[in-house]
């Protein structure tokens, strides 16, 4: 997508033009996350299909290795061996 400019109202308000709204799926009442990277300015809409794409690319991110717990009983078995129980 080409670069728009916009102006930064005196109450520092930003309108987002058309294109970047309808791309990303942006409506009046669109929560929207805004986050600071540098000196770059990240908005990132809260959408359901936001949160979607979210939850897929999270998806399996935490799977494999040891689950806390199992982990905690690993700890307490091996401390109770220890001690002769």
């Amino acid at each position: 997508m080409e670069q728009v400019f916009t102006t930064v109202s005196s109450k520092g308000q930003l309108v987002i033009p058309a294109a970047i709204r309808d791309a990303l799926g942006i409506k009046a009442g669109t929560r929207v996350a805004i986050s600071l990277d540098g000196a770059k300015v990240i908005l990132r809409p809260q959408t359901r299909d936001a949160a979607r794409q979210l939850i897929a690319k999270l998806r399996g991110s935490t799977a494999g290795g040891l689950s806390m717990s199992d982990a905690l009983i690993a700890e307490r078995r091996a401390e109770d061996a220890k001690a002769g129980w």
